[in-house]
């Protein structure tokens, strides 16, 4: 008999403040470049009788304390109808030496929080140290959780927002203490860093809006068919992704433009995972525009629920269950 730590939203979203799961993430992706983590293909899949879609997403940290997890979530997309989020699920955590199960953390939370840090992660490797200006296009969860990041990290900031509902992106504004814009050329006109986080396929800014010297971080999109920058931005533009095998596979901001001539197979620069460890270099110079591709891995959703388990252990978080 063993007891087994379960950790629900609330637990989890107490113990894991935007500052801790950052730096959690931030060592994770470096680590992740030193081959101290195992990154695998992630699953979709589908069954016919339901439009409910389930994901798999397995990871390894290697080490002293080494651990095996994998995400399972479910993607409903009719939940909004229903008051609920469109992604439900678990992360089950195990020891990697005997494979015991040491946790139970409820996923809901986790991705908007590791997705958001990840991107404050990116940010900090790749924007300009004079940054002031931030854009956050949508007005989603992702959206609060960006603008959550983004404040952790660049606390003297202003904040624009733009979404294709005025009345959403004002609400978000005034919740926020951010600007409503009505247009996201008005939105990213004076922008550093902008952080695109919506369900559009197709892109939604111009190239001639983009000043020099920007970070973007492109997040919504997340399939080979889909992307909010055009090949006309990803041409123009030093690319880091977070994966390159999985960008060769699901980055619709990378595989279209390269199916249009616009940009060579070895347009990608770098993982940012080994910018972060020092292996490869950041931005160019001061007016290079540098774009950030988040697809989101596995190994993010290890880090964030790891920190949130050991930062609840302290703060007598969760339920112990015997198992």
């Amino acid at each position: 008999m063993r007891t087994v730590l379960v950790l629900d939203t609330t637990a989890v979203t107490t113990a894991l403040p935007m500052r801790d799961c950052i730096d959690a993430v931030r060592d994770a992706l470096a680590e992740l470049a030193r081959d101290r983590y195992r990154q695998f293909p992630r699953f979709l899949l589908e069954a016919p009788e339901t439009p409910v879609k389930i994901g798999l997403m397995p990871a390894f940290r290697a080490g002293d304390t080494s651990l095996w997890s994998v995400k399972t979530v479910t993607v409903s997309p009719q939940n909004r109808e229903r008051g609920l989020d469109s992604h439900q699920g678990a992360m089950l955590v195990l020891d990697g030496a005997t494979g015991e199960l040491r946790a139970v953390v409820d996923a809901t939370a986790i991705p908007g929080l590791r997705t958001a840090a990840t991107s404050a992660a990116a940010t900090l490797a790749l924007a300009r140290w004079d940054t002031k200006e931030v854009a956050i296009l949508g007005t989603g969860h992702q959206a609060r959780c960006h603008i959550e990041a983004m404040r952790t990290i660049l606390p003297e900031a202003r904040f624009s927002i733009w979404g294709r509902s005025i009345a959403s992106a004002e609400a978000l504004a005034d919740a926020m203490g951010a600007k409503a814009r009505a247009s996201a050329e008005a939105a990213v006109a004076d922008a550093d860093v902008i952080c695109t986080v919506t369900a559009s396929p197709e892109p939604i800014l111009a190239p001639e809006w983009i000043k020099p010297g920007c970070h973007i971080n492109a997040v919504g999109a997340s399939s080979p068919k889909a992307r909010e920058l055009g090949s006309a931005i990803i041409a123009g533009a030093e690319l880091f992704v977070d994966s390159r095998e999985q960008a060769a596979v699901e980055c619709g901001e990378y595989l279209l433009a390269r199916a249009e001539g616009a940009i060579p197979d070895t347009h990608i620069r770098a993982e940012i995972g080994e910018v972060l460890a020092g292996a490869k270099r950041g931005r160019s110079d001061a007016k290079a525009i540098t774009v950030f591709k988040s697809l989101g891995l596995a190994v993010e959703d290890l880090a964030a629920a790891d920190r949130a388990i050991r930062n609840a252990q302290d703060l007598g978080l969760g339920e112990c269950v015997s198992w």
